[in-house]
């Protein structure tokens, strides 16, 4: 069975502030992307990367990799006009339907190398795969007028990698994009599959402002 990991990057790093795109932005030496790479080749050695970045990204990714150094194969596809497009970008390079498929955001280099073993192994036995938190803080309901406590036990925070057998999720994107396409667990969802949650770890916060990055550097 062939495994393979979707990493989309295609921020532009507007909320962080930062000329660079967060995925290459460097945190102890390396950037945020290269970091999330090696969790995935750390949690499976022989997995299969797959880059999904932008065109006018791609000379400078390659110009990191050999500044770097850097020794992890992937294949690198062409980023689209929205995640939906990028993540159907990344699937056209997984041909094999005897496959679990991972796709996770290139900037959350802090996913644990058990919490995509266990994505894995979840999405082999039960079809899919995507971890989660249970809330911490309070949180209310917005209304036109108003808003309500609502119960938090009843809601949890979503992560990557959101993980699916081939054929489900090669399926999935065979339906037309909508703006109701969140993430990948709602894409299959719309097509008609249960969608099987499984513990994510703390740590694993998606990039998106300069706090962020401190929080990655302390745990780096």
């Amino acid at each position: 069975m062939k495994k393979y990991a979707i990493l989309v990057a295609g921020g532009k790093g507007l909320r962080m502030g930062h000329d660079l795109p967060k995925q290459f932005i460097e945190i102890k030496g390396l950037p945020v992307l290269m970091h999330t790479i090696k969790q995935f080749k750390k949690a499976i050695d022989d997995i299969e990367i797959i880059v999904v970045l932008p065109k006018e990204q791609q000379d400078y990714w390659n110009e990191l990799i050999s500044k770097h150094n850097f020794k992890i194969k992937h294949k690198i596809a062409d980023g689209g006009e929205t995640r939906y497009h990028s993540v159907k970008s990344g699937l056209s390079f997984t041909k094999s339907e005897n496959a679990v498929i991972a796709i996770h955001d290139g900037v959350r280099p802090l996913v644990s190398p058990e919490v995509i073993l266990r994505c894995f192994v979840t999405a082999l036995e039960t079809g899919s795969a995507v971890p989660v938190l249970p809330m911490i803080d309070s949180i209310r309901h917005l209304t036109p007028n108003r808003s309500e406590s609502v119960d938090r036990d009843k809601y949890v925070s979503v992560q990557t990698p959101q993980t699916f057998q081939a054929h489900i999720i090669h399926e999935a994107y065979h339906l037309p994009y909508t703006s109701l396409f969140t993430d990948d667990a709602s894409v299959v969802e719309a097509n008609g599959s249960i969608i099987t949650l499984t513990e994510g770890n703390r740590e694993n916060i998606k990039i998106t402002t300069p706090f962020d990055l401190k929080i990655a550097d302390v745990f780096l």
